[in-house]
């Protein structure tokens, strides 16, 4: 019998026809295996039984960076013959995964440290189950014509390789060595280009040195220095306007991560898993290896990765080079919120000042994609920034969607792709406030949609009038019809799509981050809805405070925190630190805009709230960088968290003709009176945490009380803060709540285009709802484009 098979998933790239090449081969049947736009076709002539066998085996022994899907199968003409051989790829219609770039493998690092290989200290080596994919991707079907390495031709000796099917690198579209590229070159103003061995036996000496230098990487470049120089950093620092936000570090291997930071089980199986990420841990106290103070210098916690390119094994060194860095800071070759640096010319120019030197090479990047960032939160995975190693793995959807592309937010933009039961992410852009990031976001929609085979139908994008996201998506050049979503909606969507909820029935979503635009624009951000996909009710805010002065105040949280104490009726005394804080004129024109609501908006916001709360305990009063008065402010709390802690007591008021007000004054009154008392700030940051999960239960309860609904969802990016995360997940579970939280998306903004998609792209709901005549819910709004 002969049997065609068409096999899809993650089958391109990952080295699926040469595994089904042997496969074949070992059981003596014939035939061929080839790429297709929808996955790998498949047929086989054999023995009846033997393909059945043959067919068993197709899925779960699969190489490790595979994932089979669907296999469908339909019996052909017989054709006879003896031998099997991986044919021409068939382009064509359909949709097929593509795999994200993957750290260097062991088989490889082996190869790279043998002096006896050919291979040794080759900065790009790579073989079928490592290496770059989705950075060097121009098109599909998956092979070398569609994609960079096709610049660099292959010598005779890795064309060999490539179609041998005993070897591992067969079908390796990155396989790559010293003879046929791609080749390292050291840039140094004044100095003549190095090349090879002698650029990066060149570079660890000048980052020993103290230098600054730009390395080209597999997404784009990083700027590295000796995280142990404090010159070296603060230097960095400086020229990078970083303010006092951390510094990711790259070490060698894991043990070098443990002698500078706590390392738990779930985080030692992130910071080892083959996607690498950038992994949130807590620094050591008693560190065996010291690091600049300026790495992280407010900060309680480290981001730390592990090397994941043979270009970061050589930095490190190899047996026999001398002394070099044993721990670099790494961050994204950027300036604060543009997108991370691709192109060579352009690495010259935007890190002109910032870098001595330039490690480049001549591999093109077709899609700029960042570092992956994640920390533990209730026993898992939370997503902070989900990038490399993740974009473009596509999620399955509860739901089906119309084809349709969602735009995110503006702030750390992330954008998806959805069709029929599938979304694909993109990997971080940037915040759209900077001409080039909305460039790179630009190229970055095209591409996605070439490679996931999707022509929207529709456009999504946040209510927000003034966002550059939804402006974009307004004058969108294809002429799409736009649809528009409220922001805490798309947040609790994003965590039921995560997590599978069908949306039949409505959860009680809890939306707490900084800032959304409300229906009633006002800034909301301590909200609580009941939400399905076809809309949503406000059931519960926090109640409305006074935003002074719009981005001063967010930017300023010690006039948050005198908002704060104005609307909970608690005098300005010098003796509180936010107080302090502000100058006499500060405090004399906040009187006066509180006073008259002048220059200020209405707030909801629980993001602003933990602001105010850190202030007020003198922890953060002035930011430099987003969110980091609430990050010290729970860095705090970690280590007080003890039995017997009262928590502070928020005030709840409830209204029939309205959502209920949770009231935070309460909370401010006391926390203002402990602080008067001299009661550490650490005690003070952990009665608000317990506070603030005791009123997520409380207010949850008394929904569920009223409506049987018994599901919530926790969104938005006050919920980063994985001790709050934790601690509510604890105990909403503890009282029989079934708990939805993210573990694939980050809960923050770079998640809405998720939520934005399932909402205004949802195809069973709508129609279901639209025939009920339910119409009396906030739902998308449709709008016509520009």
């Amino acid at each position: 019998m002969r049997c065609l098979l068409t096999v899809t998933g993650l089958v391109q790239g990952v080295g699926f026809r040469p595994y089904v090449y042997a496969l074949a081969r070992e059981l003596g049947l014939s035939g061929s295996v080839s790429n297709a736009g929808d996955g790998v076709i498949v047929e086989v002539e054999g023995a009846a039984r033997v393909v059945a066998e043959f067919r068993c085996r197709l899925g779960p022994q699969a190489p490790v960076l595979a994932h089979v899907e669907t296999v469908t199968a339909q019996l052909v003409p017989c054709r006879g013959g003896t031998e099997f051989i991986i044919g021409a790829s068939r382009p064509g219609p359909g949709r097929t995964l593509l795999s994200p770039d993957v750290a260097t493998c062991k088989a490889c690092r082996a190869e790279l440290a043998d002096p006896a290989d050919r291979r040794y200290r080759h900065p790009f080596i790579s073989c079928t189950n490592c290496g770059p994919r989705f950075t060097v991707v121009v098109d599909l079907p998956y092979d070398r014509p569609m994609t960079t390495m096709a610049e660099l031709p292959l010598c005779s000796a890795c064309a060999a390789e490539y179609a041998d099917p005993a070897n591992r690198r067969f079908h390796a579209q990155t396989v790559a060595c010293p003879d046929c590229g791609p080749v390292l070159t050291l840039r140094r103003p004044g100095e003549p280009d190095l090349q090879g061995n002698a650029a990066i036996a060149e570079t660890r000496r000048l980052i020993d040195a103290g230098a600054i230098v730009a390395v080209k990487g597999i997404g784009g470049y990083h700027l590295a220095c000796a995280a142990n120089d404090d010159i070296a950093v603060s230097t960095l620092r400086k020229r990078k306007d970083r303010g006092d936000k951390p510094f990711a570090v790259m070490v060698p291997d894991f043990e070098t991560a443990c002698a500078i930071a706590e390392v738990g089980d779930a985080e030692s199986g992130l910071l080892q898993d083959d996607r690498r990420p950038v992994v949130l841990l807590p620094k050591r106290r008693d560190p065996s290896l010291k690091l600049a103070d300026a790495v992280a210098p407010t900060h309680p916690d480290i981001g730390v990765m592990i090397a994941y390119s043979p270009i970061h094994h050589l930095l490190f060194g190899l047996a026999g080079d001398a002394p070099g860095p044993q721990v670099l800071v790494m961050t994204s070759g950027n300036l604060a919120g543009e997108p991370i640096v691709t192109d060579d010319a352009d690495a010259l120019k935007r890190l002109g000042g910032i870098a001595d030197a330039w490690l480049a090479h001549d591999r093109r990047i077709h899609v700029p994609c960042d570092d992956s960032v994640v920390r533990v939160a209730a026993g898992g995975q939370l997503p902070v920034r989900r990038s490399r190693g993740f974009a473009p793995m596509p999620l399955a959807l509860p739901v089906e969607v119309v084809p349709a592309l969602a735009v995110g937010g503006d702030l750390k933009n992330t954008f998806c792709v959805g069709a029929e039961r599938y979304v694909w992410l993109s990997a971080h852009v940037g915040d759209m406030d900077d001409l080039a990031t909305l460039k790179a976001f630009d190229k970055a929609t095209s591409h996605l949609q070439a490679i996931t085979s999707t022509r929207p139908e529709v456009i999504i994008a946040d209510r927000h009038p003034a966002y550059r996201s939804a402006t974009w998506a307004r004058r969108n050049p294809a002429g799409l019809p736009l649809r528009t979503v409220q922001h805490h909606h798309a947040h609790v969507a994003s965590a039921m799509a995560e997590n599978g909820h069908d949306g039949r029935t409505q959860v009680i979503g809890v939306a707490f981050d900084g800032t959304g635009y409300g229906d009633d624009h006002a800034v909301w951000g301590g909200e609580v809805l009941l939400a399905d996909y076809d809309g949503y009710e406000r059931a519960a805010h926090l109640r409305y405070v006074s935003l002074p002065g719009g981005d001063a105040g967010v930017r300023n949280p010690c006039r948050m925190a005198l908002s704060h104490l104005h609307s909970a009726g608690v005098r300005w005394d010098p003796e509180l630190p936010c107080v302090a804080a502000c100058t006499s004129t500060e405090r004399r024109v906040l009187a006066g805009q509180l006073e008259t609501g002048i220059g200020c908006a209405p707030t909801s916001s629980m993001g602003r709230l933990f602001d105010a709360m850190s202030s007020l305990a003198g922890v953060c009063h002035r930011v430099a960088y987003e969110a980091e008065a609430a990050m010290r402010f729970e860095g705090l709390a970690r280590d007080t968290m003890q039995s017997g802690l009262a928590a502070y007591s928020f005030g709840l008021n409830e209204d029939e003709a309205g959502p209920a007000q949770l009231d935070p004054g309460p909370v401010i009154a006391a926390a203002a009176a402990d602080v008067q008392s001299g009661i550490d700030p650490a005690v003070i940051s952990a009665r608000f945490h317990l506070a603030v999960a005791r009123l997520v239960v409380d207010v949850a309860t008394r929904i569920r009380e009223r409506t049987s609904v018994n599901t919530v969802a926790l969104s938005g990016g006050v919920f980063l803060n994985a001790l709050l995360t934790s601690m509510t997940v604890r105990d909403l579970t503890g009282v029989g709540f079934h708990v939805l939280r993210h573990r694939l998306v980050p809960p923050s903004d770079a998640g809405l285009a998720l939520g934005q998609l399932i909402v205004g792209a949802h195809i069973r709901q709508q129609a279901e709802h639209r025939s009920a005549g339910n119409s009396t819910r906030p739902t998308p709004l449709e709008e016509p484009c520009a």
